[in-house]
């Protein structure tokens, strides 16, 4: 045989072997196989069967095991290694009867590779068998081959598969005998046995470890107790779980009452069969997070896990805040003023005819059986406060198989829904949408979910809600109102000056901006509608037409419309908002001034002080411009002297042309130095007005 195949029968038997020597070497690994117990150590999952679980909406779930010990025990579970964080986080453990807990003892987490190096024999390389033996030299060996040899290893050597010839090479074992050194090739041995039994056990051993992490990656935890006789005791755990969801279903009924059952999802995710466990669902959602308390840790940081919460579609509505202080009013309070009807644009005569043959079809044809949710189905949970929580605890034990899920009835009862329509121009610019006003009558927090509408024994469409405590209203929507139509139209409105001050030097006027936006809404058909519009809020606008809205959310008010069978109805909402502007008295121009001065919303006192800066403003204005007067003279005789000395220096002193200029220089000279003075004077004057423009305007205090 060749040396490739004695390997394989070597590692083939090895592996056989493992199983019976893994309950042995459990210990020396530092983990066994799940379900394995060393001497004096039982499984939890028998002796500790599950008798509760407890699920959140957060993404954990408690799961707690009960049962009784006698005596000193030591009990074991088993647990993914992802598990083991919230293990080690959560782990509570009670013995209820005058026992103690002794501790809590588990794997270590060192890698596979780390642990097989620990052993005499180190496998963590697929050694050979040549490998393996190289690293027992001295030991003492029992060797088959054409016969049974026993002696000391001294060494793994190659040679030439022929003498003198160079490729091929066979490996041989050389080994001290009690006739002296002898010579084995490996091709040729059929088995070998350690006669040292500790080496053979950590063999046996480190195979036991291999085969192990071949297997799911499980650790195993032993839990502690000790005490005298029967006992009682629980062990507690928080775990990763899915989020358990809710979904209903919803008959629409009188006016009033309607039918609703409601499903909570669940799943077992975990590796056990869930048999007769009494299961919680908690409707809270306490603060979780995964901190790694398993291997050392360089840095701290929870593991944030996003939010799970519904897009945009289907439609949610946020609760009117007004609600909780007066609960029973909602829709009851007074409609948006009628106003004269304005009739939208009709639709087409052949259109109409369509629709009315349409109509007499669906008239005509067989009513539906009405759908009755309460035949063969029991909500199966008793609700109430759990802490700060919700829950639904199901009245009937729960099994559930291992990574199976499974649909369980909690609600099952009327609650009362008035039927409105919803306009929103933002979602549907043209039609409202067919809404429910649904008031939680029941005892229950309903839990946020889908809802299947069905009227008149059919389908009738989808919506969801966030969740909803007991006595709390909330909207809901499920079908496009096609026999309503809403068109809203916006229109400016000019500004408004309300109050104007002066202080300190700066005028401030107040502004009011308004604006406006007109719903004209109309219903074709035989059934009026309540109309509910929502309008956008704006924390910086008032409301102003209607004086309130009947509902108020974080970002939209609610106004409502009644329309009756056929007819139209208009509603204008106004918002207006002020906004004060500054600007300094001395940059106020006079156009602005007159303004002030006409409108009269300006008090008296505003309009003296404005007057009086007019009037200083103008004074100034003269004398700056008499002084800029003086000044362009001044410069105009400059210009003609140097156009005189131009041409003198060109003449005789003696001529008749050049005395000329002197008598004309002469008399120009002194008409200068007159502008000269009235320049002085005129722009001490305008200094002086300056300075009184600035004191009187920084003296002005009025409004």
């Amino acid at each position: 045989m060749k040396n490739s195949t004695w390997i394989l029968v070597f590692t083939l038997c090895a592996i056989l072997v493992a199983r019976q020597a893994a309950a042995q070497a459990g210990q020396s690994a530092g983990s066994k196989p799940a379900g394995a117990q060393s001497a004096g150590t039982l499984s939890a999952e028998a002796v500790l069967p599950l008798s509760r679980v407890v699920l959140f909406s957060s993404g954990v779930g408690y799961f707690q095991r009960e049962g009784t010990v006698e005596g000193n025990a030591s009990l074991e579970l088993s647990f993914r290694t992802a598990e083991i964080n919230d293990l080690l986080k959560s782990l509570v453990l009670r013995d209820l009867d005058g026992g103690q807990i002794t501790g809590v003892n588990y794997a270590s987490r060192d890698p596979v590779a780390r642990t097989l190096r620990s052993f005499s024999i180190d496998l963590t390389g697929n050694p050979d068998l040549a490998g393996v033996l190289d690293q027992v030299r001295g030991e003492m060996l029992e060797v088959t081959a054409s016969e049974t040899v026993r002696g000391t290893l001294l060494g793994v050597e190659s040679r030439s598969a022929v003498e003198g010839a160079a490729g091929a090479e066979e490996t041989w074992l050389n080994l001290l005998t009690e006739r002296g050194l002898r010579s084995i090739a490996l091709s040729q041995v059929r088995e070998v046995r350690f006669l040292n039994s500790e080496l053979d056990r950590e063999l046996r051993a480190a195979l036991a470890l291999l085969a192990q992490s071949h297997s799911q990656d499980r650790k195993r935890v032993v839990l502690g107790f000790t005490g005298k006789g029967k006992r009682r005791v629980q062990v507690g755990y928080l775990l990763e779980t899915p989020v358990w969801k809710t979904s209903y279903r919803l008959v629409l009924g009188n006016e009033q009452s309607h039918f609703l059952q409601g499903w909570a999802i669940v799943e077992n995710t975990t590796d056990q069969d869930w048999r007769g466990v009494k299961l919680a669902l908690v409707s809270g959602r306490p603060v979780s997070f995964a901190m790694d308390l398993y291997q050392p840790l360089y840095l701290s940081r929870p593991v944030v896990v996003p939010e799970l919460y519904a897009g945009l579609r289907p439609q949610l509505y946020d609760e009117d805040l007004a609600a909780a202080a007066a609960p029973q009013e909602g829709l009851q309070k007074q409609a948006a003023r009628p106003s004269p009807s304005r009739s939208l644009a009709g639709a087409a005569a052949p259109a109409a005819r369509m629709a009315e043959e349409a109509y007499a079809e669906l008239e005509a044809a067989p009513a539906l059986e009405p759908m009755d949710l309460r035949q063969g189905v029991t909500a199966a949970a008793r609700a109430g406060e759990a802490g700060s929580f919700f829950q639904y605890a199901l009245s009937l034990p729960v099994s559930l198989a291992r990574q199976e899920s499974a649909m369980l009835p909690i609600v099952g009862q009327d609650i009362e829904g008035r039927r409105v329509s919803i306009y929103n121009e933002a979602s549907q610019p043209k039609h409202p949408m067919h809404g429910l006003k649904l008031k939680n009558t029941t005892s229950l927090t309903l839990m946020g979910g889908p809802i299947t509408l069905f009227e008149a024994g059919s389908y009738a469409g989808d919506a969801q809600i966030d969740s909803l405590p007991a006595g709390a209203e909330r909207l809901l929507s499920f079908a496009l109102d096609l026999e309503t139509e809403v068109a809203p139209a916006a229109r400016s409105v000019p500004d408004r000056l309300v109050a104007v001050r002066i202080a300190r030097g700066t005028l401030t006027s107040t502004v009011t901006y308004r604006r406006e936006k007109t719903y004209t809404a109309k219903v074709r058909g035989t059934r009026g509608r309540e109309l509910l519009i929502e309008h956008p809020l704006s924390p910086d606008w008032t409301l102003v037409e209607p004086r309130e809205a009947q509902e108020r959310t974080r970002d939209l008010y609610r106004f409502l419309v009644r329309l009756p069978a056929g007819g139209s109805q208009e509603l204008l909402v106004a918002e207006e908002r002020q906004a004060e502007q500054t600007v300094a008295v001395t940059n106020v121009s006079d156009e602005l001034i007159a303004i002030y001065l006409r409108n009269p919303v300006v008090s008296q006192k505003v309009k003296d002080a404005l007057t009086g800066v007019s009037r200083r403003k103008a004074e100034l204005a003269d004398t700056l411009r008499l002084r800029q007067e003086q000044e362009r003279k001044a410069q105009s005789i400059r210009n003609e002297q140097s156009r005189i000395r131009q041409n003198m220096d060109s003449l005789s002193k003696d001529s008749a042309l050049y005395k000329r200029y002197v008598s004309q220089l002469d008399a120009q000279e002194t008409e200068l130095a007159g502008f000269l003075t009235e320049i002085d004077r005129l722009a001490k004057k305008e200094l002086d007005q300056r300075k009184a423009l600035d004191d009187y305007i920084l003296s002005i205090d009025v409004k």
